[in-house]
């Protein structure tokens, strides 16, 4: 936005505080009709919220009340939703929680990962806010409020969480790795080394959680519930690289699992 905005010769504010007078002073001589707000993880003040004639315009990316918070995207993956969206939202004090001017759905597809459900939701809502604020300036734009059941909150990821559990269900481990794609990666420890996994699918399959199971050409590992066939790994320090190309670089003691 800042290369954009510079390269029109328009002016680019960069406060190292929101509460600051003189930057609300400075907003509201601007006489802006609206702020829009996107990918922010910070609440704003008050004063900041009502700087501009119509306030601050959201951008989310889940159908709020769903998915409230920072990792709203991530968290639909690895809860196994069928379908997200974006909100265009009348931001107020609280955390996502202000009335909602658009919703527009978008289904999420089988091999949707992090990556490919951001860009969709990016096209989506940019669209859905330049109809909004056509809405605004022509008076003709209503927020409805937000239900008041039905709200859950996506806190953002910690590190601990990209570590796969064997123990759990495959495909919930399948999902992990897609919500971690193509950052910062789903992380396992094979044979006593780290490394990432970036693709893979379920498939039948029992054993204790963790172990190999016996599979020709292909790297099958015993979960929770059915199992996890790995497509593509990156051991640490090294490139991501196919299965198979793992395999035959990789010489693997008599008793190797995945921790």
């Amino acid at each position: 936005m800042k290369t954009l905005a510079v390269g029109h010769r328009l002016e680019v504010l960069q406060p190292p505080r929101l509460h600051d007078d003189a930057l609300i002073e400075r907003l509201r001589a601007v006489g802006a009709d609206a702020l829009v707000v996107a990918a922010f993880g910070l609440l704003l003040p008050s004063a900041l919220l009502a700087a501009a004639r119509h306030g601050a315009i959201n951008i989310h990316a889940s159908l709020l009340p769903r998915w409230r918070g920072a990792a709203p995207i991530q968290r639909a993956l690895l809860a196994g939703d069928a379908e997200t969206g974006v909100s265009i939202m009348q931001m107020d004090a609280g955390l996502d929680t202000g009335a909602v001017f658009a919703q527009p759905p978008l289904p999420i597809a089988p091999e949707d990962d992090y990556g490919t459900l951001h860009d969709r939701l990016a096209a989506l809502g940019a669209d859905a806010l330049l109809e909004v604020l056509a809405a605004l300036v022509a008076g003709r734009a209503r927020a409805v409020p937000q239900p008041r059941s039905g709200a859950s909150y996506a806190p953002k990821i910690e590190k601990a969480e990209t570590w796969l559990r064997w123990e759990r269900p495959a495909a919930e481990l399948e999902r992990a790795v897609r919500a971690f794609r193509p950052a910062p990666g789903a992380n396992a420890r094979f044979d006593g080394k780290a490394l990432k996994i970036w693709r893979a699918h379920v498939v039948a399959g029992r054993g204790a959680p963790g172990t190999l199971l016996e599979r020709a050409e292909a790297l099958c590992v015993a979960c929770g519930d059915q199992a996890l066939a790995l497509e593509e790994l990156q051991p640490a320090g090294g490139r991501r690289m196919p299965v198979g190309d793992f395999l035959r670089g990789h010489r693997m003691s008599r008793d190797a699992r995945f921790e």
